[in-house]
């Protein structure tokens, strides 16, 4: 289907969009030649995909999400408990409009990270800006600032993403200044703007995670207010795989043909 042509005014107001000054300056001049609106409409085009996919690139390095396993190749008959289509709403972001967080918990190697980085990265193709970041370095960066301007200037900066990802919360115990970091963390994004968390630990333990913490249950509350939370329980995907190529690789040891050894 061809697009449907702009006028001079809808030409214009593009241009002003993208500040491309200079042809503004002399948009009079180039608009008196009759092939001239066809010809902006192209550079125009061009100039807004151009500058899409370095915006889409740039946010992508910003995220941090790293290699993952695309949901589409997930193994939805794998884990023993699992919400499929509550995973599939997710994925249309729906959640951001509102600011809900989002849960993943469930024990090791069952796909919460693969879920999460999912999630980052489908926010990040739908323009907005995403980082994700595990509990031990986020937590770890926060608390080896010494000022309180270098640690207010790094709160704004996990505070800022439309959608932060916390990944590996309760694998690691931390001190009480780690859970008061994380709670300030909280509290900042509360009702403001989504995060998504992965844990192997139910909330009710999470005392274990940050021992004598007075704050634990107040971030909780903020975590769980307005959450979706996901539980997927099972064997680990990652063992599942990696004894699948180890089996493989045995089977094709076998299919070789052993050689003799020359006297």
């Amino acid at each position: 289907m061809s697009e449907t042509p702009m006028n001079a005014a809808e030409l214009r107001e593009q241009a002003q969009g993208l500040r491309l000054h200079g042809l503004l300056a002399h948009w009079s001049e180039v608009m008196a030649d009759a092939d001239a609106a066809q010809r902006i409409a192209q550079w125009l085009r061009w100039e807004l995909q151009e500058r899409g996919r370095r915006s889409l690139e740039r946010r992508l390095r910003d995220a941090h999400i790293g290699q993952f396993k695309p949901v589409a190749d997930f193994d939805w008959s794998w884990p023993t408990q699992i919400d499929r289509a509550a995973i599939e709403e997710l994925m249309t972001l729906q959640f951001l409009a509102d600011a809900t967080n989002v849960v993943f918990a469930g024990p090791n190697g069952v796909g919460k990270t693969m879920c999460a980085c999912n999630l980052g990265y489908q926010a990040v193709l739908a323009g907005h800006t995403v980082l994700f970041v595990t509990a031990g370095q986020l937590l770890g960066d926060l608390a080896a600032l010494d000022s309180d301007s270098a640690l207010r200037s790094r709160l704004r900066r996990y505070a800022a993403p439309d959608l932060l990802l916390i990944d590996e919360v309760g694998y690691l115990s931390y001190s009480n200044r780690h859970a008061d970091l994380l709670f300030e963390l909280v509290s900042r994004r509360y009702q403001h703007k989504s995060t998504v968390v992965t844990t192997n630990k139910a909330f009710a333990d999470w005392g274990e995670v940050f021992p004598n913490a007075g704050c634990v249950v107040s971030l909780v509350d903020r975590l769980m207010h307005r959450a979706e939370v996901v539980r997927i329980e099972g064997q680990s995907y990652r063992a599942k795989e990696a004894q699948e190529r180890l089996a493989a690789r045995s089977r094709q040891r076998a299919g070789k043909p052993v050689r003799s050894k020359k006297s």
